[in-house]
């Protein structure tokens, strides 16, 4: 277990994930509750997949900082936010009854996580006497019936649970996993009750673009910082994290300052239709056709002619038109986000951005494209963003079981669901039609797609140009047939 500086405050919350995100907008948005009086007590940070160490938490004593960096109302602004909230630092699969002690800690009031969009499902692998099970919803119902037993079933000490992960009602699908979990492993109809009455499962919305440090300005971020800091996140000064919940909820964990990124609201629904699919599908649409381009930044996409081009015209015509929230607010949204694609002080990794691009793609782009299609308009771009995922998603080399893609010399881990990814074994590396339909008929993207007019033609079409000349070249075409 990686130990923070002493602290006098008791652990109130636990913390799956201590990715960027977390580090770069929910710690810092912990740590100002708890300078303000408002939240009196520390984090502990549980990592939930088996790979990668907390090393660096140990040599930290846990202890981070939030940079944020960009512009704001016009004027250049660089803010540093430490974080010294975080009690301890625990990695299950090398110390299971560290992370079942967390469960019986009497302070505990909040579970948060962040553990991508494939975080909250369940796994056939699980069982309840694994140390720990394989899923995070695995190791969270063990966690759950831990307190429960530890506790007697005390309806007390029942746990606010805030999931970020980015999937629509994420609370809800948390609490449906734990559920069917709990009924698998037959833990009894007294812990089912308890999850269901005393466990308070809200879905929440997180909006911060955070990425890397440039290895190059470590060394001066060091020197500002006045020590090493290996865990430093650096994002955008855009920050939100909004979460649908009851008033007792936001009075038990008040972290809602006034002018900070944490509110409470009634209904998410607006909020996440216009971030996920403005910003995030807009990402999702971008990376893979970046990636293959050569481009490694968000930022050098909007330097990029063609590919801003790209962007622009699939967010203009083809994704705000269509999301079902105010038109104004999502057009002023949009522009927001061209800023902030464009912030030059931040190295978001279109790598990272590609990450389970399949299951991306399935949640913040089919959306628009069902839409712009049902309103009769034909979704070339986002159709041509498809093709682009599956040219990026295609095998170039196997080992050990990794599949690679290939941009030119250079080898990238394909990384998404396994059913994604044995979709990507069995047919990335056919003809571009058979790879096509393949996909489409597989279920995964649901039954509507390939019952689009033209689309797959237009798509087997673009991954056959993408193959023979290039994503730019292929690119290149599209934009020309759709004019400005």
């Amino acid at each position: 277990m990686a130990q923070a500086l002493p602290t006098a405050r008791p652990i109130r919350v636990v913390q799956f994930g201590e990715g960027k995100l977390l580090r770069g907008l929910v710690d810092p948005i912990l740590q100002a509750a708890v300078d303000a009086g408002r939240l009196d007590g520390s984090v502990a940070i549980v990592k939930p997949r088996a790979h990668g160490s907390l090393d660096v938490f140990e040599r930290q004593g846990c202890r981070f900082a939030a940079v944020l960096r960009g512009r704001r109302d016009g004027r250049v602004v660089e803010e540093t936010h430490p974080v010294s909230c975080v009690a301890c630092a625990v990695h299950p699969h090398r110390d299971f009854p560290a992370f079942l002690a967390l469960a019986r800690l009497e302070s505990l009031q909040v579970v948060i996580s962040n553990t991508t969009e494939a975080g909250i499902a369940l796994d056939p692998g699980d069982r309840f006497g694994d140390e720990p099970p394989v899923s995070f919803p695995g190791k969270l119902t063990r966690f759950l019936f831990e307190r429960f037993r530890a506790f007697g079933g005390d309806p007390a000490r029942g746990l606010i649970l805030l999931p970020t992960e980015l999937v629509e009602q994420n609370g809800d699908r948390l609490r449906g996993c734990v559920l069917a979990l709990a009924r698998r492993w037959a833990l009894g109809g007294a812990f089912l009750r308890w999850v269901e009455e005393s466990c308070r499962f809200c879905s929440t919305l997180v909006d911060r673009i955070v990425g890397d440090c440039a290895p190059e300005e470590l060394p001066a971020l060091w020197e500002r910082l006045g020590w090493r800091d290996e865990l430093a996140a650096v994002g955008e000064p855009f920050g939100l994290w909004a979460i649908e919940a009851p008033p007792d909820v936001a009075a038990r964990f008040p972290v809602d300052l006034p002018g900070g990124p944490a509110v409470f609201v009634d209904d998410l629904t607006p909020l996440r239709q216009r971030k996920v699919r403005i910003l995030n599908g807009g990402h999702t649409l971008l990376a893979p056709a970046a990636c293959l381009a050569g481009l490694e930044l968000v930022r050098g996409c909007m330097e990029d002619g063609m590919l801003r081009a790209f962007w622009e015209r699939a967010e203009r015509r083809e994704i705000v038109p269509f999301v079902p929230a105010p038109r104004e607010a999502s057009e002023s949204f949009f522009r927001d986000v061209a800023d902030r694609f464009a912030n030059p002080f931040l190295d978001h990794r279109l790598l990272d951005i590609a990450a389970n691009s399949f299951l991306k793609w399935r949640e913040r782009v089919l959306p628009s494209v069902l839409d712009c299609a049902a309103a009769k308009r034909r979704p070339r771009l986002l159709m041509f963003s498809f093709a682009a995922l599956l040219a990026f998603s295609t095998v170039s080399r196997e080992e050990n079981g990794v599949l690679f893609g290939a941009r030119g010399e250079t080898l990238y881990p394909l990384r998404d669901t396994q059913e994604a990814l044995e979709l990507i074994r069995r047919f990335s590396r056919g003809e571009a039609e058979a790879y096509v339909r393949a996909v489409c008929e597989s279920g995964f993207f649901g039954e509507e797609l390939p019952a689009l007019p033209g689309f797959l033609p237009l798509v087997c079409a673009d991954l056959r140009a993408i193959r023979e000349n290039g994503v730019r070249g292929a690119l290149r075409a599209v934009l020309e047939e759709e004019g400005a």
